[in-house]
């Protein structure tokens, strides 16, 4: 159980290891890498979903999705600031099966995430270099991979201010693209609705399951907030910044380029590099390439530097061996939790891009829905501590916070497609079978979850 006064020793230190901390730019920054990036991954929503379900789609999705959790995650944030965030308020919550099952959900979730990144990159590169193909496409994938885990262990200042100059460099064609398109409008954005002949099935399965990906992961800024300066502050301040950037993000560049050349059924991975040039020439569309290597480059990341702290907490919590949460001496960050993870993201960069998010996804359904019932299980567990935020609404919004995104989730599940249904239940599966290896086979005991509520300043 959650103590009730004091300060958290957890986000500051694991494993007697010192862990740096930085401030809202960089962070924002690296939040905004994670979520988002840029108009970069998800182009072939517009063909599979249709312009205007697609656009519905980017826009509504955040309310039902996102936001909720956003919502969730600050209120827990504001009493228990710790280090692995959603992983440890579940355990707080629920106890240390479902704690560790959120935990290990997503870590091998994000093998899966992180790997479509490599994937992507080489995608984006495929139309300009013919010969990056087969294994020459995945061992270029995995350089750029280990490439970036050893950035992340080298520190988060390092990745931090890593990521603002990527974000920066990526913003400057997406400007472009958005005005040159602005004065060649020909077509209805909009138009259709849906692909005509196209069943609804594989209308929302596959389009539902891009757009959640695209605004999936909001929780995951809690997993460093031992690493935030003024953590209850800037945690809520990094939301408010975020989520609205990243919708028009998704939707802007997107929606004017198919205003302007009104071929919506061409649109697949990586086409908003081809967009850019059919809109603006060669110069825009020679700088939105580079601009999608860097956003692609800037997503893997964030996502390295949030996703590589949940093993090193677990670790620190007894679930997991200890070595792999040792924090490096110099650098202050859990080295080998990256390099244990790069390995299996160049592993796992053999697959499809579209394969591997709609496997993923039901892993980012399974951690979210946790961290949302989390947030209703402490305001019984702990219902006098103090909050500096609280979800809007009463009870009533509460309920709402935890409903609508569970039937949105819901009806992603129902519409997914058949290899998904046979395999990403067994992903779920690994988590049960793990805790149960672990605790009893490997005899791994856990540490008593007394993880700190804040008090109000």
């Amino acid at each position: 159980m959650p103590t009730a006064n004091g300060t958290s020793k957890a986000s500051s230190k694991i494993f007697g290891g010192a862990i740096r901390q930085i401030g809202f730019l960089p962070l924002l920054a690296v939040f905004y890498g994670y979520t988002c990036g840029g108009p970069f991954g998800y182009e072939q929503i517009f063909k599979s979903s249709g312009p205007g379900m697609a656009v519905l789609f980017l826009a509504l999705v955040p309310f039902f999705w996102s936001i909720p959790i956003s919502l969730a995650s600050a209120e827990l944030n504001s009493i228990m600031p710790v280090q692995g965030g959603f992983y440890r308020w579940s355990r707080a919550a629920f106890g240390d099966f479902w704690g560790f099952q959120c935990g290990w959900w997503n870590w091998s979730g994000t093998f899966l995430l992180n790997s479509l990144y490599g994937v992507l990159l080489m995608d984006y590169l495929a139309d300009y270099v013919p010969w990056l193909t087969g294994y020459t496409k995945w061992a270029g994938a995995c350089v750029i991979l280990l490439l970036l885990a050893y950035v992340n262990a080298r520190g988060i200042k390092l990745a931090g201010w890593l990521a603002v100059v990527l974000q920066a460099i990526v913003f400057i064609p997406v400007i472009w693209l958005c005005v040159v398109a602005l004065f060649h409008w020909h077509h209805n954005p909009m138009v259709p609705l849906v692909p005509p002949g196209k069943p609804l099935g594989n209308v929302f399965g596959a389009g539902l399951a891009l757009a959640m990906w695209n605004y999936a992961g909001y929780e995951q800024l809690s997993s460093v907030t031992g690493e935030m300066k003024d953590p209850q502050r800037t945690f809520m301040r990094l939301i408010v910044w975020n989520t609205p950037l990243t919708i028009l993000t998704y939707i802007l560049p997107a929606t004017l380029a198919i205003a302007v050349l009104g071929n919506w059924q061409q649109w697949e991975t990586g086409y908003i590099v081809t967009a850019s040039r059919m809109v603006g020439g060669e110069s825009l569309g020679a700088a939105m390439l580079v601009a999608s290597i860097i956003g692609t480059l800037a997503l893997s990341n964030s996502t390295i530097l949030y996703t590589t702290r949940i093993p090193a907490t677990m670790a620190e919590d007894g679930f997991l061996p200890a070595w792999l949460g040792k924090i490096h001496p110099r650098f202050g960050t859990p080295a080998r939790a990256i390099a244990i993870s790069a390995m299996v993201y160049c592993v796992l960069a053999k697959f499809d891009v579209v394969d591997l998010v709609d496997i993923y996804i039901w892993t980012r359904i399974a951690t979210s829905l946790l961290t949302l019932v989390a947030a209703w299980r402490m305001r019984q567990k702990a219902p006098d501590a103090p909050r500096r935020f609280r979800m809007p609404g009463g009870r009533i919004g509460v309920a709402a916070i935890i409903i609508l995104p569970a039937i949105l989730c819901a009806v992603k599940i129902w519409y997914s497609e058949p290899f998904v249904m046979r395999y990403s239940p067994l992903l779920l599966a690994t988590g049960p079978v793990a805790y149960l290896i672990l605790r009893f086979g490997f005899r791994m005991t856990p540490r008593p979850a007394n993880y700190v509520i804040a008090n109000e300043e």
